[in-house]
């Protein structure tokens, strides 16, 4: 096997793979990456047996071959060299790699190709295609409340519903839940749920970009995201999602509907005050107006009042600001509606009909 490639190039396929490798694995084939070469590309595969990546490049090769590389060694090498030198890439007998790049020289072991997992088919399976643009938006609004309960491990994950009119994500730990909703129209027999890792969700961010589609592919124990030149594929999570419609409150006649940006920054500065044992800031609404506090005994005091648009009811309630925050962060909106009911009924965001996220209200100091 030998090909010929820039430094930009193939830095960027290697990296796009090796963020699938787990460090702590046992098994020394998965701490390498496949690259097989053809006359039209070059294709890296790297995986930890949970997810896969699958990326190519256009780097044609002068001699077809396949060969596992040191991923990390592989990675560091490439970074190292100059930008504007050609990198020559070889494999000699016994698995030898040579790597050349101008009067630099670098020989390493890799193993064969027969040694490393193959990954998983999905011919003739049902799919879904969403814009990834929008897949990424939904993954965006939701992905900050994965848990990472150990315990309740199937709230590790995003949980996807495909039905004929939509395509939903939901993610929860228990103490938010984010849900989001994108209508489409599919064939009228396709119907599936199914739960996708915490991990997969992060690497299929990662690479979806703003324009084209992502082909989502699934079969009972595994789905493949397929973005073209990018494949992932993962394991999904056995179990049963919990039954988070019964949490979702119906709308409340009042809300507060308050700027995005002055909320977000109100709520940092106030959780500068906030202990590893006091997590709970206090929001107190009146008309027109929220004071948003924290006081610590060994801290100190924040105060930050801000102007909303407001006609409810006058009470006190405490959050874990981290959870609103998160989700401000996330948003793309100029102002949001903020509903409060009582002190402890959980606060809710809508975003039209298509986005809800719920709030579990935290015991006041």
């Amino acid at each position: 096997m030998k090909f010929c490639s820039t430094k930009e190039d193939l830095l960027k396929v290697v990296q796009t793979v090796q963020s699938a490798i787990n460090s702590k694995s046992t098994l020394p084939i998965l701490s390498n990456i496949l690259i097989e070469t053809t006359e039209t590309g070059t294709t890296l595969t790297a995986t930890d047996f949970d997810i896969g990546i699958i990326s190519t490049s256009p780097i044609k090769a002068q001699i077809v071959g396949a060969i596992t590389v040191p991923a990390k060694k592989f990675s560091d090498i490439i970074k190292e060299l100059p930008e504007k030198e050609v990198i020559s890439v070889s494999v000699k007998k016994n698995n030898l790699i040579h790597i050349e790049c101008g009067k630099s020289t670098f020989k390493m072991m890799g193993l064969p190709k027969e040694e490393f997992p193959q990954p998983p088919e999905f011919k003739n399976k049902e799919f879904v295609v969403v814009g990834q643009k929008k897949l990424k938006q939904m993954i965006r609004m939701t992905e900050f409340a994965v848990s990472n309960d150990e315990v309740r491990y199937v709230l590790n994950g995003t949980l996807f519903t495909i039905k004929p009119t939509y395509i939903r994500l939901v993610a929860t730990d228990g103490r938010c839940l984010a849900m989001i909703e994108e209508k489409m129209q599919l064939p009228k027999t396709l119907e599936r749920k199914f739960i996708v890792p915490k991990k997969a969700i992060g690497e299929i961010d990662r690479i979806l970009g703003e324009d084209g589609e992502v082909k989502i592919s699934y079969s009972d124990n595994q789905v493949l995201f397929d973005v073209g030149h990018t494949k992932l594929v993962s394991r999904l999570i056995e179990g049963e999602f919990p039954n988070y419609e019964k949490v979702i409150p119906e709308e409340a006649k009042n809300k507060m509907v308050i700027n995005k940006n002055a909320f977000l920054s109100a709520l940092k500065r106030v959780a500068l005050f906030t202990t590893p044992e006091s997590m709970v800031v206090k929001i107190e609404t009146a008309k027109d107006k929220v004071v948003i506090s924290k006081a610590s005994p060994s801290l100190g005091e924040a105060r930050e009042e801000l102007d909303v648009e407001y006609k409810g009811k006058e009470f006190a309630i405490g959050f874990n600001p981290g959870y609103i925050i998160n989700l401000l962060k996330n948003t793309d909106q100029e102002s949001i509606g903020f509903e409060l009911v009582d002190p402890d009924k959980p606060g809710v965001v809508r975003v039209g009909s298509e986005y809800v996220y719920v709030v579990m209200p935290r015991q006041l100091d």
